[in-house]
Order: structure tokens, then C-alpha cells, then sequence
């Protein structure tokens, strides 16, 4: 029983943000900061304060999970795998990083471990590096939701009552009814675009 939640997001904080610690964490980690390590974190650090939202499904009742797992969904060249990357609302910006470029390298190369992709409770689809605007994901089952990233494009929206262009992103989240209401996904969503457009106050 999925139903679908959409939101539009000004994406301009969020590539200040890369812009500004991107040169710092690649000189101290050796890793380039992407947007979805910044969502990854972001996701994380909302998640903590909505515990439906990383809840299971566990056939006979929602199961809470205590950790918040942020998996990460990857294609390879037999389907999609979602490693997880663990306790993800308490990582490091950086260490984020590098453990998104460690389990992409391993997930090409088909050397994930059993470990890697255990113990996930919400799921990142980004196509925006496609010129994705906007999709619906399935959510990976036990799991309670997953959002879905489109690309960040500029477009044409209202400010201070004006026409400006502004670097825009959809997020679609696709939540499992039997463990999360609408009212609770919206305001999950609403969190989280707030936290997209002031992240360096979450972060």
C-alpha cells in the first residue's frame, strides 16, 4: 500500500553548501562531496526525530529501529543493490563521503558484503545525474519509505513575489500506509526540505 508524497525544493543553499566544504573534504579525505552524500547526511539527521519513517514492516506489526540506516540506491550491471551506511544521523559529513565512494567502488566491482546491504531502514534513489526531473521509487522491503532525487535544474518560480530563476530539485517519497500515516510522511518531508534549504544549521 504505497502512497506518494512530492515537493518541489530551491536547491540553492545546498549547492552553497558542496561549494564551500567540497575543497576542505577533499584535501583531508581524498573524496569529492556529492549532493546525495549532503541528502544522505541531511536524511539522516531528520529521520532521527521521526522514527515511523525508518520503522520496519515486519508482516505482523511495525518493528522500530532503534539505529538510522541510510541506504543508498546504486545501479549495477545486473539491477539496482541499496547498501546501507551505517548510523548515518551521527557520521561526519565526510566520512559520509568516503563511505558512499567505498561501497560504490565495491558494489561495480560485485564485492559488497552480506553486512553492507543488512540492516538498511530508508532508502535514497538519486537519477538527477541522469537529467531525471522527477519518478516514483519502489520501497525495499521491510523498509517504511524511500525517497526518490531528481535533478537539480534552474527554473522559474515566484520570489518575494517575482519571477527568478532558482536551482530547483522534486523529491518524491513513496511510504509503505500500514506503518506511516500521511500526515506523519508530510511533515517527515517538510522537515527535511527545511533542512535542505538551511543545511548548514542541520549539519
Amino acid at each position: 500500500p504505497h502512497f506518494f508524497l512530492t515537493r518541489h525544493v530551491d536547491a540553492t543553499a545546498l549547492n552553497t553548501l558542496r561549494a564551500k566544504v567540497r575543497p576542505g573534504i577533499e584535501s583531508d579525505k581524498g573524496v569529492k562531496v556529492t549532493h546525495t552524500d549532503i541528502l544522505v547526511a541531511l536524511v539522516g539527521r531528520v529521520l532521527a526525530s521521526h522514527p515511523k519513517m525508518h520503522a520496519s514492516w515486519a508482516g505482523n506489526g511495525i518493528r522500530l529501529n532503534q539505529d538510522v540506516n541510510v541506504c543508498v540506491a546504486m545501479a549495477v550491471e545486473d539491477g539496482v543493490v541499496s547498501p546501507a551506511i551505517p548510523q548515518t544521523n551521527l557520521a561526519e559529513l565526510g566520512d559520509i563521503a568516503v563511505q558512499r565512494r567505498d561501497l560504490t567502488e565495491r558494489a561495480r566491482a560485485g564485492k559488497l558484503r552480506p553486512s553492507d546491504i543488512s540492516g538498511g531502514n530508508f532508502t535514497i534513489s538519486n537519477l538527477g545525474m541522469f537529467s531525471i526531473d522527477a519518478f516514483t521509487a519502489i520501497i525495499v522491503p521491510p523498509q517504511a519509505a524511500i525517497l526518490a532525487v531528481g535533478a537539480i535544474a534552474d527554473r522559474v518560480v515566484p520570489v518575494d513575489g517575482q519571477p527568478g530563476i532558482r536551482p530547483m530539485m522534486t523529491l518524491t517519497l513513496s511510504s509503505d500506509h500500514r506503518v506511516v500515516d500521511g500526515a506523519q510522511a508530510a511533515v517527515f518531508l517538510k522537515d527535511l526540505v527545511n533542512a535542505i534549504e538551511d543545511p548548514e544549521s542541520v549539519l
